[in-house]
């Protein structure tokens, strides 16, 4: 970053100078709101969302009283009711919370989760409940196991399996408590088949938690809607509007179809803030439902958004997103030096394949070749890097060595920025 100092120092500097470091942030800042950047989840640049983001930093108040911030308290009353009306939970009295991201949505859950069935938990600690287990798909996200160390249940009473083998080989003295169906998948962009789930969980006595995270915009589109057939009979749901949605970072919800609790589960009535004898209905305090004590504003961009564009808007948007993957997917098919990951159709914006250059195709399938096709995508992402032209992830993902995955979520993206994106491929690449 030549010329840009990042050192601070005792004296205040001029304003020009100050300017030049805020040009210099965004000169050297990757350009997540550029419609040829694919890299990891984002969803661009909302002019919308940027004002609420604005104005959530101008009001600089805090969630956590209704005394402080009454009208974004109300304000995420009412979206939390839309969502859950949405999930089809409109006749069941829920409740739910806004928080920092999908990582602690899910971590809510497992804490509700394991306090619905152990209260004792609050007071007593681990040491007083049996030896309990969390069961995942195989392409769940990672924040479930993170959410176990961090609540001492341990890492490895997550098991990852198939819904059909939950409950099979469990050590007798385990206690099975809490499942984590997926709603689009971080890497392949696939569905849990949730009323299956749903069937074995109630059928248990377990827990039922959708982590919606990343599909769960699709609850936004009529057409689409369908891949999430089972989320109401989810005993939680974590959803992050700030993915498929376009929401700016960050917004995620974490919605529970249990009314309160929430609050017993987290409560520790803080006297300094949560007085019982205030002038107005102090269940309108949602500081106690939260692991937080403060939390940001994060419902207001979100409910500007949605005054903004309405539903139908928010569905026009993750149509458009699907329909580019869908074009994507016949591209990749109608090109000789690219390969899809699964043959099959995108089910959300996630679309995974390998470019194999001409030096490899010459090469027959086996180790040998799977080894240099693992070092294409690395190779190629550096030089995208280097050139700045676009920015797409990869990874490898179980037997499956590196390939390229892309993800839609920016409104800004056309047709053509996806022709620019296999074109720069080929161009960096065919060389290796």
């Amino acid at each position: 970053m030549e010329g840009f100092s990042l050192e601070l120092r005792d004296q205040p500097e001029p304003l020009e100078q100050i300017l030049v470091d805020c040009r210099d942030t965004l000169k050297y800042g990757v350009k997540t709101g550029h419609p040829r950047y694919f890299n990891q989840l984002s969803s661009g640049l909302d002019i919308v969302g940027l004002a609420g983001e604005w104005l959530s930093a101008t009001a600089n108040t805090n969630m956590f009283t209704y005394e402080i911030a009454p009208v974004f308290v109300v304000m995420e009353e009412i979206l939390l009711k839309k969502m859950h009306e949405m999930v089809g939970w409109g006749e069941i009295e829920a409740d739910g919370i806004f928080s920092p991201g999908g990582t602690i949505s899910n971590l809510y859950s497992v804490l509700v989760a394991r306090y619905k069935r152990f209260p004792e938990i609050k007071t007593k600690g681990m040491a007083a409940l049996p030896h309990i287990s969390l069961f995942v798909s195989e392409h769940s996200h990672y924040s479930i196991k993170k959410a176990a160390a961090v609540l001492g249940i341990g890492t490895d009473n997550v098991i990852a399996m198939k819904e059909e083998h939950i409950l099979l080989a469990i050590p007798s003295d385990h206690i099975p408590l809490y499942v984590s169906a997926t709603a689009g998948t971080t890497v392949y962009g696939a569905f849990d088949p949730l009323d299956n789930i749903a069937d074995i969980c109630e059928k248990y006595g377990l827990w039922m938690h959708v982590d919606a995270a990343w599909g769960g915009g699709l609850l936004m589109s009529r057409k689409h809607s369908f891949k999430l057939n089972g989320i109401e009979r989810a005993n939680s749901v974590t959803w992050n509007p700030h993915k498929l949605m376009g929401v700016p970072l960050q917004c995620s919800a974490f919605l529970v179809c249990e009314k309160g609790l929430l609050q017993a589960c987290n409560q520790m009535c803080a006297g300094y803030l949560f007085q019982p004898d205030k002038q107005y209905d102090t269940t309108y305090d949602t500081g106690d439902k939260t692991i937080q004590c403060g939390r940001h504003v994060d419902v207001f961009k979100l409910w500007l958004m949605w005054k903004a564009k309405g539903t139908r808007g928010f569905e026009i948007l993750i149509n458009k997103s699907l329909e580019l993957a869908e074009y994507l997917y016949r591209e990749l098919n109608s090109r000789e030096n690219f390969e899809l990951v699964f043959d099959a159709e995108p089910e959300l914006t996630n679309v995974c394949f390998w470019y194999i250059p001409p030096n490899l195709r010459r090469i027959p399938n086996g180790p040998e070749r799977e080894k240099l096709l693992h070092q294409v995508a690395p190779k190629i992402k550096t030089r995208m890097i280097e050139e700045g032209t676009t920015m797409v992830s990869y990874q490898p993902h179980g037997d499956k060595v590196n390939f390229f995955r892309m993800v839609f979520s920016n409104p800004a993206t056309r047709k053509s920025d996806v022709d620019f994106l296999l074109e720069e491929i080929e161009r960096l690449g065919k060389d290796l």
